[in-house]
């Protein structure tokens, strides 16, 4: 047994559990807080949302070619398109045999629909109208369905890509991300068919989603994840090939053999002879060593 690696993997699972809780239950509180401020029409929110809308609809109204473009972005980053991202990537997950990996990106998506749903229908919140909109969206508005499903798929993106790249790709994947989160967010709002209030409450809901879902599958297989984190990282990394060259035995010298040191052996007789595998052994060129698989024992 070694105590150390042993203590040291419990600390580690000890500290992701936290962090994941923590996340679940900070969004979750600062949500219950918005959607009490927004039940109860508290006065200085209610103001805010119809300024900031009402001055978002009157520029799209008055800008039809930059309204459109905005429409594009948003249909484009839709919840049909993030979801479908993340059944792709749940799929290549579960092919590569990283199945625990691809349950959570699973379960990230369909968790993240249901709750997305069953807080719209509790909260019931009218979207804003107009008497000339710009822009058309079905069902309550709280929380944002747009904001929630891409807050959750561009934080799932980003963690399957974290362990696969060096600190300049992870801060380009974070500006990446967190851009296209807010341009999301925004459009939403610029369209006239979300409240700022409902953006907001889309990415809190996200990080609830993100934080229970971690921390249950955490719970349920622990140290399921991480181990497929590593089967990625050693399925999907770089190969070298390794070419054999062919061993030539020099050409032997006119006349009687010298006797080697050792005996009747000739000087140039080839040192791989004495191999039985004809390979000089495990370390030799073209022979492979111990498995460097993450499931090999260590021994």
């Amino acid at each position: 047994m070694h105590l150390t690696n042993s203590t040291s993997s419990v600390t580690v699972r000890q500290r992701r559990l936290l962090r994941d809780a923590s996340l679940a239950l900070g969004c979750a509180a600062l949500f219950c807080l918005l959607a009490t401020l927004v039940t109860g029409h508290w006065h200085p929110l209610h103001q805010f949302d119809q300024d900031w809308t009402s001055e978002l609809h009157d520029y799209a109204r008055d800008h039809r070619i930059w309204t459109a473009a905005v429409q594009t972005l948003s249909d484009i980053g839709g919840p049909v398109t993030m979801r479908a991202l993340l059944g792709i990537a749940a799929a290549w997950l579960w092919l590569i045999g990283a199945r625990v990996l691809a349950g959570w990106v699973a379960a990230q998506t369909l968790v993240g629909w249901g709750a997305q749903w069953a807080l719209k229908l509790a909260v019931d919140r009218q979207r804003p109208a107009f008497s000339d909109p710009v822009s058309h969206a079905g069902g309550p508005a709280f929380p944002s369905g747009h904001a929630m499903a891409s807050a959750i798929t561009c934080t799932v993106l980003v963690g399957l890509l974290w362990y696969r790249v060096d600190r300049r790709g992870r801060t380009a994947a974070c500006s990446v991300a967190a851009a296209t989160v807010l341009t999301i967010g925004w459009t939403r709002t610029a369209l006239g068919v979300h409240w700022p209030s409902d953006v907001v409450a889309g990415w809190l809901a996200a990080g609830v989603v993100l934080g229970v879902v971690t921390a249950a599958i955490e719970l349920w297989r622990p140290g399921a994840l991480a181990r497929d984190v590593r089967r990625v990282n050693w399925r999907t990394r770089p190969r070298v090939q390794r070419v054999i060259v062919p061993y030539v035995r020099p050409p032997r010298p006119e006349g009687p053999p010298a006797d080697g040191p050792l005996g009747d052996a000739p000087l140039d007789r080839d040192p791989l002879d004495d191999d039985p595998l004809g390979g000089g052994g495990a370390d030799a060129p073209g022979r492979d060593g111990p498995s460097d698989r993450p499931d090999a024992p260590v021994h």
